[in-house]
């Protein structure tokens, strides 16, 4: 496994990343053959354009508001919540705030 961040710590997520001021900043927490954790910042105004992935992912609003365009449709998420993007499926990411989230992609681990 690789990780960025230290063993046997508490840490506050929101503590990790913080947004840049027009862009987006992104730190990789931990990753495996069949998973990996980013947390990403946000400036107000930035996102990420349509694009797909092979794998499920799990997003979880940290801080602000996200709007996820799955498939074509339009899913707003605010602070707490958790949404699933699935494998295959065009998703984008709009912001109009700063906005911070974690997100675990669900890769299907690789027979040994």
């Amino acid at each position: 496994m690789s990780a960025t961040i230290p063993a046997a710590e508490a840490l506050r997520l929101l503590d990790l990343i913080a947004p840049t001021e027009r862009g987006i900043a992104s730190r990789v927490l931990a990753k495996t053959s069949g998973c990996s954790v980013t947390l990403f910042a946000f400036d107000g105004g930035e996102g990420l354009t349509e694009h797909t992935t092979p794998y499920d992912a799990l997003a979880l609003v940290l801080d602000g508001a996200i709007t996820f365009t799955i498939g074509g449709k339009p899913v707003a998420a605010g602070t707490g919540t958790i949404v699933r993007l699935p494998a295959g499926v065009p998703h984008s990411v709009e912001t109009a705030g700063a906005a911070r989230m974690l997100l675990i992609m669900l890769r299907e681990a690789t027979a040994a």
